[in-house]
């Protein structure tokens, strides 16, 4: 009688798991396909109608295509007769540009006392940054006195929120964390992305990331009052 144990070293957390790591192995086709009764699709998306799998599986075979199911809890099950491994390709295509086009982090800085048209320039950044898909995190810092007068801060981060909710929804409220407020903003659905400003022509959006690394200190000095 075969050993129905795991060899050794085969009680590893995951080791069942790694078995088979094909992601369409579910997908049940042809043979696999018990069902005496489906609701069949053809190749173009057109609906067949329900008929018997033996009957549908021989009109796959005639055009030499796959049985597919597509709706395995339906009653009965939905399948289609398309070519199982095209329909792989462009699956894996699919997943291949989600990935290469991943959302990505942009920062936006403000500072408390930033003249109107730096501000507006920002705004557009943001509105490109987040037109692309990328999550925008909105950054206001304060330096040395600025910090008595927080409320500045926080009216104008909810100033540039309601410039931007054409764009994007705030994840959470500003809050503010040490000596910066911070609010993340994550895009809306592109179908219902309005701007209201354009990039000028030769402009390019800035991410801000990082642009305030180093400047601190010094940043803070200057702003202090001197002795």
């Amino acid at each position: 009688m075969a050993n129905s144990f795991p060899s050794s070293g085969g009680n590893r957390p995951g080791y069942f798991q790694r078995r088979n790591n094909d992601p369409f192995a579910h997908i049940r086709r042809n043979a696999r396909i018990k069902e005496p009764e489906i609701r069949v699709i053809s190749p173009e998306g057109q609906q067949l109608g329900i008929m018997q799998t033996e009957r549908a599986l021989a009109l796959a075979q005639q055009f030499n295509l796959d049985l597919v199911e597509m709706a395995a809890t339906a009653k009965p099950p939905v399948c289609r007769i398309m070519d199982f491994g095209k329909y792989i390709y462009e699956e894996q295509k699919k997943a291949s540009h989600a990935k290469t086009t991943a959302t990505k982090l942009k920062e936006i800085e403000f500072t408390p006392r930033i003249a109107g048209g730096d501000f507006l320039t920002k705004i557009r950044h943001a509105e490109e940054f987040l037109d692309h898909g990328n999550k925008v995190k909105l950054r206001l810092k304060f330096r040395g006195r600025e910090m008595a007068h927080t409320e500045i801060g926080f009216a104008l981060m909810q100033k540039a929120l309601a410039e931007l909710e054409g764009m994007g929804h705030p994840d959470n409220q500003a809050k503010l964390m040490g000596k910066q407020i911070n609010v993340m903003l994550t895009p809306l659905p592109a179908n219902k992305r309005k701007r209201k400003y354009t990039l000028d022509k030769g402009e390019e959006a800035i991410d801000d990331t990082g642009s305030d690394h180093g400047h601190e200190d010094a940043a803070d000095d200057e702003a202090s009052p001197k002795a």
